[in-house]
């Protein structure tokens, strides 16, 4: 790929507004000086995604997904980290001037070239359907049938594909597309050990597939031979580097802006029916097209909405097979509506047959949550079988469970109760049993985002902020006194200097002397055990060598991934100080205030640390000498040892024991 000038990377970030592009994904609310979501990587209850605008970063104190303006975009979007500069460049008009890399520039040319190709049989297809013979006497009269207007063909590009053996394959060959290229977008199946290749979609309409930019990655095509058995109604284009159909949502591209104005996504299974609503003026609809519903499918649609309305036909075995979906979309939070239509019809033929305006009001009246839908469901078809009943009761437990909001579970078991007729603390206690299940089958949650705080009397806020300064010195002291875990003690000891060199890197503890300086001089003999972060010292000495000072936020820009996760999660404060304190005068001085004190503090702790593990490796080294004078030196650096660290500990106020 095209390497982009490190000026203009540096231009992209410094525009890119940290608020604003996690912004167009999430929908954010301030709390103190940071923003906070749920996070859109992963389930959670209560919001901790947190967005630091005067640092330009964003951090999950959850799954951990961490970085600035431009690791988002690569994590919300899967894009490369040149493909999320350019979607920043884009939205901030920015200029690429790209420096060429041979090598880099095949890389991209490889993915670039599936899409051209894929865009080139989108348009070889509506040629087809428009300016061929076949295409206007068999393709285009379907979809008339179907009553799609001019306006809906032409506006999702549909297509179609004669009915020969080969002759899109031809075409595009004489064009100069690669055969690699046409068998990895399955556009032509190559038969090595026959020496044949022909065109997988042969005399079928066409439906192009587009992701969230509107690029074409993919086709699914229906076949218009009724009397043909052994070919399959549907064939869609199989997996390639560019589609990825667990990750896609058929029309998501043309409804993405109308999802978030009307705020609700309607889900649909087929193209028809898109296409069908589409046309009708319901342009918040998508499809899953025949497909499971997939958790990152679910993610798609909360990127832009949090509330679904499925909308089924009046099949009962295939709204059975759908409801393990409708679970996946309670679990990630979002609101669930249900629309089931009258037996025989789907969507498409709804519309067709009652228009419009009806059908948006049949939609409005019918409109019904997911778990009223379900219960009643099950209900009619237990009735008075017990062993169907309980089985119906346990399942109700089981979706009803997947919902984060603790209020909605309350509301949803109470209505349960009472269309099963059970008593609701059964269904509380079942609950219980299936969150007590999952929450020892899973790693510890994470304490949830910091919440607002209730202010009490002044007396009371003294008091516990004694207790809590008393708790957090106890803490501290019986974790610097321990003799396990040496080398998660020396770890963290290791981050804390990491994260105040990088966070008060210009800060200056004294005149003419800054916090990195400060720091980075007494440290110069210690070496870092923590491969990340000897890795982080070694480059923040290097810069100061170098004449300059080492911010992070150049640290975050690093080739490095590992680098800049670290850093972001450095620089990231899951807690914010409460308002209580403010309104009742009282002032407690942030960690910026004593950079002074904490740098000293952060030194001598390490350095304390560090005598500790070289006293404990000296003793162990005393058990295999059997030299007179060894034993001796030993034994006189021992002594010299814990002097030192006797030093440092009445320095830092703790009491050693002997």
């Amino acid at each position: 790929m095209a390497l982009i000038k490190k000026e203009v990377v540096d231009k992209i970030i410094q525009q890119a507004d940290i608020t604003e592009v996690v912004g167009d994904f999430v929908s954010l609310k301030r709390k103190g000086q940071n923003l906070w979501a749920c996070c859109p990587f992963h389930h959670e209850k209560s919001p901790s995604f947190s967005v630091a605008p005067n640092k330009g970063i964003y951090k999950c104190f959850g799954c951990g997904k961490a970085g600035n303006s431009v690791q988002f975009i690569m994590d919300i979007e899967g894009s490369s980290y040149v493909e999320a500069l350019k979607y920043l460049a884009r939205k901030y008009s920015i200029d690429l001037e790209e420096d060429q890399s041979p090598a880099a520039m095949q890389a991209q040319n490889e993915r670039d070239s599936l899409y051209i190709l894929s865009d080139f049989a989108k348009q070889y297809f509506v040629n087809a359907l428009h300016k061929n013979d076949e295409g206007q006497s068999i393709g285009m009269p379907y979809f008339k049938q179907r009553g799609l207007s001019a306006a809906t063909i032409q506006k999702f590009e549909l297509g179609y594909s004669l009915d020969s053996w080969d002759d899109f394959t031809k075409a595009a060959l004489e064009k100069g597309y690669q055969l690699k290229y046409l068998e990895e977008t399955g556009l032509t199946i190559v038969k090595q050990e026959e020496g044949k290749q022909y065109d997988r979609f042969r005399g079928r309409v066409m439906f192009p597939i587009q992701n969230v930019s509107g690029r074409t990655i993919g086709f699914g095509a229906r076949t218009l031979k009724s009397n043909d058995k052994k070919s399959p109604k549907y064939v869609n284009s199989p997996e390639s580097r560019i589609y990825h159909k667990s990750d896609v949502l058929y029309g998501m591209y043309q409804a993405k802006q109308a999802i978030r104005q009307e705020d609700e996504c309607y889900l649909v299974e087929g193209y028809l029916d898109v296409l069908s609503l589409h046309q009708g003026g319901i342009e918040n609809v998508v499809a899953s097209s025949g497909t499971s519903l997939t958790e990152n499918q679910i993610k798609l649609i909360g990127r832009y909405t949090k509330n679904i309305t499925v909308l089924y036909d009046g099949d009962p075995a295939g709204i059975k097979a759908s409801l393990r979906g409708i679970d996946l979309i309670l679990e990630g939070g979002l609101n669930v509506n249900v629309v089931l239509f009258p037996d025989g019809d789907d969507p498409d033929s709804y519309i067709r047959k009652v228009g419009d305006t009806a059908f948006k009001a049949y939609l409005k009246d019918h409109s019904r949550d997911f778990i009223s839908f379900k219960s009643e469901l099950f209900a009619q078809e237990a009735k008075d079988n017990p062993v169907k009943k309980a089985e119906a009761i346990r399942e109700m437990v089981v979706s009803i469970a997947k919902i984060p909001d603790a209020i909605k579970r309350s509301v949803f078991l109470k209505q349960c109760s009472i269309q099963f007729g059970i008593d609701e603390q059964v269904l509380i206690s079942e609950y219980n049993k299936i969150a007590l299940t999952e929450q020892r089958a899973s790693r510890p949650a994470p304490s949830p985002a910091p919440a607002s705080y209730a202010p009490g009397s002044f007396e009371e806020m003294a008091a516990e902020a004694e207790a809590a300064a008393a708790a957090e010195a106890a803490m501290y002291e019986e974790e610097e006194t321990q003799s396990t875990g040496d080398s998660d003690m020396l770890r963290r000891r290791e981050r804390e200097v990491i994260r105040f060199i990088l966070n008060y890197a210009d800060k200056e503890v004294e005149e003419g002397l800054t916090t990195s300086q400060f720091m980075l001089g007494e440290l110069e003999d210690i070496e870092f055990k923590t491969p990340i972060y000897k890795r982080l010292f070694d480059l923040c000495r290097l810069k100061l060598e170098q004449g300059f000072l080492p911010t992070a936020s150049e640290f975050m820009q690093h080739e490095d991934k590992e680098i800049r996760t670290e850093v972001v999660d450095l620089l990231s404060e899951k807690y914010e100080l409460s308002k209580g304190w403010a309104t009742h005068e009282i002032i407690v001085p942030h960690e910026s205030d004593l950079v002074t004190y904490g740098s000293e503090r952060e030194v001598l702790r390490l350095k304390w640390r560090n005598v500790q593990l070289m006293i404990k490796d000296h003793m162990e080294s005393l058990q295999h000498l059997t030299d007179a004078a060894e034993l001796d030196k030993t034994l006189r650096t021992i002594k010299a040892l814990k002097d030192f660290e006797k030093q440092i500990a009445d320095l830092l106020g703790i009491v050693v024991s002997r």
